[in-house]
């Protein structure tokens, strides 16, 4: 009989238990539809094995898994803070366990917005938003007179928002703390933010921003994974892990759960000490059928920023760019070179003023063992309508922002690259950002180099153009890492990949190169990286480059299957372009013309590889008539690609 009692009380209890759980979730659980009902997010607390509660989320897509119940939560060590106010200590063991829950605010936002510049003209801003609002230990509590006369509430109060969109192009979650009277800063060691992904799971995993992509399941990855993290389902669907509107934060990186299968945590490079109201960066899941609706999609990233806080943008002006080594008489030719051909700037890189790795290079003067007068560059170039812009080391820009830019104000230099920025860190993340800032008031458009990932900050301030963070032409990457590309890195924005065309080191045919122009997005295009003016020897594909533009007015992924082909098709007024580019293997694509204007006639140049042409180039060019209804074949071969210019055939 006794045994009996027991068996019954421990069964209740664990019932009880149970029970109590489920209340809990069901008190707090809210759910989140995107416009178009495809995505829902499921936000709830529920108790960890020790019985505090903690947060959780879910999220599916057409009906399908693809996020599974993971934590989110943000890791806080403030008791320095508090001490410091006299303030009782946090006990918590983790800063959101056991949040009270206070209730919850939906929106509704349909809108566009028009860019300065972008891959389209028209960006629609569409999603459904919630503001879950939580507090810890209670209300703020009562003031008291501090140092000077000032008040602060001498309670640990603490306020925190966890903000949700969902638009139909995926969701995006950031987590908000209000500002409140007890004067308490933030300083944040990490986030509990995981994505526990459906058994299975397949990702593009990159250990560094310039580095080669693997093919890699979720275990045994040798380190930290890049973003934008693009994942393969089981059920069929691609999926983006990126990060938005990180400008005064830690850069975020992608790491194994040590103890939960199929779980991919958040992995911040450093701590944040921050004022209230502070929000943290906003965490990115895309979702989408196909590879290609990933970066028709990517606009996401920009709807996630702060709208633009430029006044006048008429000196933005994108383009082509080529680059010249540093002595006046080749910058000169570079210049001739660049009004012959449609390309709108000319770079001058590292090494012009001295070291770039020697703190003591001053990047308002010419290195005096230089042959190379920048005034007489820039009124040289101006009178052709071609810019000049240079390249200058963080070293040389740490300290000495307003002295260097001015320096390019007096000159008429148009733009500066920033090269070996150091970031990752809250404090290099908000130096570089306040730089692109500090940049604008000299009207200068800017290029950032090396690992440097864009989240959105060019909706912002739309001089910062472009940026590396890409393993580009100077690493002369193969075509399979190009086919790569377009599914992973490209998702957070333009990316300077600095193409080439004649230099020997490129590991694809030069029609792929021409196609690059068209599939890769920068705002400032670099073309003939590595190459000089003398090396252009009529070859006549080069017309291709001549015409092709850098910003669009609407974009087409046509087709494409990642680390394998794509193409894409780009329009601009009433121009299209279209690239498609193959990898290590040769392959027959299909290009269904459905995105040019029915009822209207085009010419096509075409621009294919082909080895029987007597050029250096092997690239034969051609001419068809076109319309909507066409379809295009080609056989592309092994690291090929194939370009088109469509134009509108006038009426006679």
């Amino acid at each position: 009989m006794k045994k009996y009692n027991i068996a019954v009380i421990i069964v209740l209890l664990i019932f009880s238990s149970k029970t109590n759980a489920q209340k809990i979730i069901e008190s707090t659980k809210q759910v989140l539809k995107s416009p178009n009902e495809k995505f829902v997010f499921e936000f709830f607390q529920k108790s960890d094995r020790n019985g505090k509660k903690q947060m959780y989320y879910q999220l599916s897509f057409e009906g399908k898994p693809v996020v599974l119940e993971s934590e989110l939560g943000v890791l806080i060590e403030n008791n320095l803070f508090e001490s410091a106010l006299a303030i009782e200590n946090d006990p918590s063991d983790l800063w959101c366990e056991n949040l009270d829950f206070k209730g919850v605010d939906r929106n509704t936002v349909d809108e566009t917005w028009k860019p300065v510049y972008g891959e389209r003209s028209i960006v629609k801003n569409h999603y459904n938003e919630i503001v879950i609002h939580f507090n810890k230990f209670g209300t703020e509590g009562d003031l008291e007179e501090g140092y000077a006369g000032t008040f602060y509430d001498k309670r640990r109060s603490y306020n925190m928002d966890l903000l949700v969109r969902a638009y139909n192009e995926g969701v995006a979650f950031s987590y908000h703390f209000p500002e409140t009277s007890n004067g308490l800063f933030i300083h944040i060691e990490g986030e509990q933010t995981s994505y526990t992904l459906p058994k299975g799971t397949m990702a593009y995993y990159e250990g560094w921003a310039q580095g080669p992509y693997s093919y890699l399941p979720l275990k045994d990855w040798p380190g930290e994974c890049e973003r934008p993290l693009t994942l393969n389902l089981k059920s069929g669907l691609h999926v983006a892990l990126l990060e938005a509107q990180m400008v005064d934060y830690s850069r975020g990186k992608f790491i194994l759960d040590d103890e939960k299968a199929n779980t991919i945590k958040l992995s911040m490079y450093s701590k944040v000490d921050a004022a209230r109201p502070y929000s943290t960066p906003w965490r990115v899941i895309m979702v989408a059928d196909t590879p290609g609706g990933l970066l028709e999609n990517n606009d996401i990233v920009l709807n996630l920023n702060k709208p633009n806080q430029i006044q006048n943008t008429s000196w933005i002006k994108p383009g082509k760019v080529v680059r010249s080594n540093l002595t006046t008489q080749e910058a000169k030719e570079c210049i001739d070179f660049a009004a012959e051909h449609n390309l709108q700037y000319v770079h001058l890189d590292a090494g012009w003023y001295g070291s770039e790795v020697d703190v003591t290079s001053d990047a308002t003067t010419v290195d005096k063992n230089r042959d190379l007068d920048i005034q007489k560059l820039v009124n040289y170039g101006a009178g052709k309508g071609v810019g000049i812009i240079y390249y200058v080391n963080q070293r040389a820009l740490t300290n000495r922002l307003d002295e260097v830019f001015e320096q390019c104000r007096k000159w008429g230099v148009k733009g500066v690259k920033f090269g070996f920025v150091h970031i990752g860190s809250n404090r290099w993340t908000s130096w570089l950002h306040e730089a692109v800032k500090k940049a604008a008031e000299y009207q200068l458009m800017i290029d950032i180099h090396d690992e440097y990932r864009p989240t959105g900050f060019s909706r912002t301030y739309p001089n910062l153009m472009t940026q590396e963070g890409i393993r580009g032409n100077e690493e002369m990457p193969d075509a399979t890492h190009n086919t790569t590309l377009p599914f992973t890195r490209f998702l957070a924005g333009a990316g300077d990949y600095t193409i080439c065309y004649y230099n020997n080191r490129i590991k694809t045919t030069h029609a792929h190169q021409l196609a690059l122009s068209v599939v890769f997005y920068s705002p400032l295009q670099f073309m003939y990286w590595y190459d000089k003016p003398s090396a252009y020897q009529g070859e006549k594909e080069i017309a291709f480059f001549d015409a092709v533009k850098t910003v669009w007015d609407d974009t087409k992924v046509v087709n494409g299957e990642i680390g394998k082909y794509i193409t894409v098709a780009r329009k601009s007024g009433n121009e299209w372009f279209a690239g498609a580019i193959t990898n290590k293997e040769a392959r027959e694509v299909e290009i269904p013309l459905s995105f040019l204007e029915r009822g209207k006639k085009y010419k096509a140049c075409i621009y294919t590889d082909d080895d029987k042409i007597k050029s250096r180039t092997k690239v034969k060019t051609s001419e068809s008539e076109v319309d909507a209804s066409k379809i295009l074949k080609f056989k592309l071969k092994e690291s090929g690609g194939v370009a088109i210019h469509f134009v509108i055939v006038k009426n006679k």
